[in-house]
């Protein structure tokens, strides 16, 4: 929890993020990432200053349990001083203790966003799913928190001006708004009415911008000039030596791609699915619709 110091910004934990979601749908499923297409409503998880502290924070506790369907999980909520924002016992159930910062006693909004993030350690405990080491971790919980609905929370509880500065979980504020982007895309569902923060909202517009890009590399369709001069000159230079081709060794940032031989058939190529990141591989030989085995998307691709 940064409460005053200073705020990380841009896209650092982007790959892991990347990893988060095509982990989530892997160990999910397509129907059961589908079932989550309805966000926490903001009325579902509102706390005002003359609600009982704990028994508001109980309330929106359960809420936050039935929208993540743990329907036989019980959270006991407490309060007292600490480091973190909050701390969860992840226990074999069904009753798991969850401790919040003494702050969120006076700032009873916020409780909502702290929840959703204890509450999603629940449920990838009880999925199994976890990434190796502390951080890698948390970012997983915060990706997931918000790619199945409730992390909008989260980064509305960022606020930052020049002289203080709050911010909930592991993502930058950027990443929070790439990911909420994400699913929109496959929603079709705008958080943007739903932010408090203004500076939240900039967040998402500027992850929305970098979750847009993800859907015009090559070998899209949709991708600019730019891209497909590049993906053309890295074709050739592939179809020209066997050997894996300059892209194989970039960095994804510059070229997501990578050209493969297929033994005696046609040259292929692989890219990470725009939706759930999984690599889809395709022969090059021009207009190829392509569909992800994992999240079923259907992509047009100029090969």
């Amino acid at each position: 929890m940064a409460n005053g110091g200073p705020v990380e910004h841009g896209y650092p934990h982007l790959e892991t993020v990347r990893a988060a979601v095509t982990a989530l749908y892997k160990r999910l499923s397509y129907d059961t990432i589908h079932a989550f297409a309805t966000s926490v409503a903001p009325a579902d998880v509102a706390f005002c200053d003359t609600d009982d502290l704990y028994l508001g924070a109980q309330r929106v506790a359960r809420e936050l349990v039935r929208h993540f369907r743990l329907p036989d999980a019980r959270m006991i909520v407490s309060f007292r001083e600490m480091r973190h924002a909050a701390n969860v016992e992840l226990a074999a159930g069904p009753e798991y203790f969850i401790e919040l910062n003494d702050r969120f006693r006076t700032h009873r909004k916020d409780i909502g966003a702290a929840l959703a993030h204890e509450v999603m350690h629940v449920y990838l405990h009880r999925l199994d799913l976890s990434f190796p080491g502390t951080r890698a971790n948390e970012i997983l919980t915060d990706t997931a928190t918000t790619y199945l609905g409730a992390g909008w929370l989260l980064l509305d509880a960022y606020r930052e001006d020049a002289s203080s500065s709050q911010k909930l979980g592991y993502l930058t504020p950027e990443e929070f708004g790439y990911v909420l982007a994400k699913r929109s895309l496959v929603f079709g569902e705008d958080p943007a009415t739903w932010f408090t923060s203004a500076q939240a909202y900039s967040a998402y517009t500027r992850g929305a911008a970098q979750a847009r890009r993800d859907e015009r590399q090559p070998p899209l369709t949709a991708a600019g000039w730019a891209g497909r001069r590049r993906y053309a000159k890295d074709r050739r230079h592939a179809q020209e030596h066997p050997a894996p081709s300059p892209a194989a060794a970039a960095p994804a940032a510059v070229a997501p791609y990578t050209f493969t031989p297929d033994g005696r058939g046609p040259l292929r190529v692989s890219f990470p699915c725009p939706t759930c990141h999984q690599r889809i591989r395709v022969p090059v030989r021009g207009r190829v619709r392509a569909r992800c085995g994992l999240c079923r998307s259907v992509l047009e691709c100029d090969t």
